[in-house]
């Protein structure tokens, strides 16, 4: 289950992509076993919301049919209006046709009853209704509904071309009105050296978080001999990449150990695209979301030099070698940057300079954490 905001409201994933799919073909078998192999229907989509069911619909029909479309006004913000504004887009001769409207939700049946009544007036062989979506418990009209892909409650919905105050159309999967997520979550992200770990210490105190290193977390697991350590000691040994199974459920062992808490700042989790979409469905299971992913921006070479510098007393081999180092950032830049754009497509991705005493850096991420 995904959680996603629009504008100022949360919803939760309700019709999975999948389960839509298999809706729009049981439709389609179901109007094709109702009509002549060799009829040639008009399927008529109700826009705004409709465009996205009817191309599944026609490009599933997969046989000769003709498509147009009527549009007008019956919706404002998450209520219906009752009104019917004008009409427009009929200007087919429908005369002994068999048309189907194509509609993505029936709810009060006021706009579509309105929209029957003057389709009866076009002298048609047939005329016949399929909805994707049907709310029984508001539908207020006698007009039957032929083809029903699914019965759901009176809840607002959004995805799949429908949508609030214009958001939420392009949504591959329909979603339903949620509550706001109680948690602050928040993954910090930046290029080796950027100074993650000072950072995220000074942040987790100041807004009562709690901190997960992945790098802490496989030290804990792999030290105490855990289930989950034992089996990524394997993996680490045998010199392969531990797989993301793994890494995910320490990292929800380690959120379950905090139940209740204010938030999470994540640190160095995640690191590619399928760990993220795991990490947004695990948290929607608890109602939350990842509400933005604040990155340290900071140049190359300038950490270059602060690794080198941190080499001096760090101990580690890798932070001697500027062969090593420039190579992690390769790493850093094909494999994790990637995640900058799959936060910025849902539009909370946040930019911070990281370069400037840590005071600095402390208050420009504060600013950023503050509007989260």
């Amino acid at each position: 289950m995904k959680i996603t905001k629009l504008h100022d409201l949360y919803f939760k994933e309700f019709i999975s992509a999948k389960e839509i799919q298999g809706l729009v073909k049981e439709l389609v078998v179901a109007v094709k076993k109702d009509m002549a192999s060799d009829e040639v229907p008009l399927f008529i989509g109700i826009l705004n919301g409709s465009f996205v069911f009817v191309a599944d619909f026609v490009r599933e029909f997969n046989r000769d049919c003709e498509v147009s479309f009527v549009k007008l006004a019956s919706y404002q913000g998450t209520s219906t209006t009752e009104k019917v504004t004008k009409l427009i887009g009929i200007n087919e001769d429908l005369s002994g046709r068999t048309v189907i409207i194509l509609e993505d939700i029936i709810d009060t049946g006021t706009t579509l009853q309105e929209i029957y009544q003057i389709f009866k007036t076009k002298h048609l062989k047939e005329l016949k209704i399929a909805t994707l979506l049907f709310k029984p418990d508001v539908y207020r009209k006698e007009l039957p509904i032929n083809y029903i892909g699914k019965s759901i409650t009176d809840t607002f919905v959004v995805g799949y071309g429908l949508d609030y105050n214009g958001y939420g159309r392009n949504l591959k999967a329909i979603y339903q009105l949620t509550t706001q997520p109680k948690m602050k979550n928040i993954v910090l992200f930046g290029p080796p050296g950027a100074g993650k770990g000072t950072q995220a210490v000074l942040l987790k105190d100041k807004y009562n978080l709690v901190h997960i290193s992945t790098g802490d977390v496989f030290r804990y697991n792999i030290k105490n001999q855990t289930e989950l350590g034992v089996l990524a000691k394997q993996y680490m040994d045998a010199g392969d990449l531990v797989p993301d199974e793994v890494t995910i459920n320490m990292l929800k062992a380690e959120v379950e150990k905090n139940e209740g808490v204010n938030g999470f700042i994540f640190d160095g989790f995640p690191r590619t695209q399928s760990q993220a979409e795991a990490l947004d469905s695990f948290l929607a299971e608890k109602g939350a979301v990842i509400n933005g992913m604040v990155a340290l921006e900071v140049p190359e070479d300038l950490l270059v030099e602060r690794i080198l510098e941190r080499g001096k007393t760090s101990g580690r081999s890798d932070d001697t070698d500027e062969l090593k180092i420039r190579n992690r950032f390769n790493e850093y830049n094909t494999k994790t940057a990637i995640l900058k754009d799959f936060y910025q497509d849902k539009g909370n991705y946040f930019g911070v300079n990281g370069v400037g005493s840590i005071e600095e850096i402390t208050n420009r991420l504060t600013e950023v954490f503050d509007t989260l």
